[in-house]
């Protein structure tokens, strides 16, 4: 009995030393996931459109906190499509708002001067004209997507290469030729000049369905 009391007790020891040592490994930190790879472009480039009078961005809702870098990347491709876009209208809408067309027919029958202006002169173009437009749209947006490396995986937003080789941006090369701070000083130039175009192209709609919505703008626009 001496005997199996004095196993009893050394098999209990070895339990509670084995229960002891397996309460520590679990106070051990497990070791740190190894960190997923950055992105070639650097999380600052994509920040570069902040400028005055907000130097660190414009953003109160915290947009560019959320996801990850490739999320940051994709808000900024958005925000230059959105611009040039805005762009565009906006100094289409202003030529057509001044009266000046294109000659010649738009459609057989249908003239660029009859379309009239504004958010009318979209809804007077012919339905073959509107899916030729949304098709264009739509295979700029495309060869914007294929272009490699793709931003979200380290390429710059807003390289947009046309089919054949064509350069649908700069054309010309005019920026081949820039140092790299001149680049984003240009880069810099066409956000802000595109944040105020979408501003500006809200308004032209907002005045066209909504008389004296926006005081800047005559009534008849």
């Amino acid at each position: 009995l001496a005997r199996f009391t004095e196993g009893l007790i050394v098999t209990m020891q070895k339990l509670i030393a084995a229960l002891a040592l397996s309460g520590a490994a679990g106070l051990v930190a497990p070791s740190a996931p190894a960190p997923k790879a950055a992105p070639r472009q650097a999380l600052a480039d994509l920040k570069e459109g902040a400028s005055n009078p907000f130097p660190d961005g414009w953003d109160p809702a915290g947009l560019a906190d959320l996801g990850t870098p490739a999320t940051l990347a994709w808000f900024r491709a958005a925000e230059i499509k959105h611009s040039r876009v805005a762009m565009a209208a906006t100094v289409g809408w202003i030529i057509n708002e001044a009266g000046i067309t294109f000659d010649g027919d738009i459609a057989s029958g249908v003239s660029f001067a009859s379309l009239g202006k504004g958010v009318q002169a979209w809804e007077n173009v012919p339905d073959a004209g509107k899916l030729q437009i949304i098709l264009a749209a739509g295979a700029i947006e495309f060869a914007s997507e294929a272009k490699q490396p793709h931003y979200m995986r380290g390429g710059r937003p807003g390289q947009t290469a046309g089919p054949f080789g064509l350069r649908l941006w700069d054309p010309l090369n005019y920026n081949g030729g820039m140092d790299e701070e001149t680049k984003r000083t240009k880069r810099q130039m066409e956000v802000n000049n595109g944040r105020l175009a979408m501003i500006g192209a809200a308004s032209f709609v907002a005045a066209s369905y909504i008389p004296d919505s926006v005081p800047a703008l005559p009534s008849t626009w």
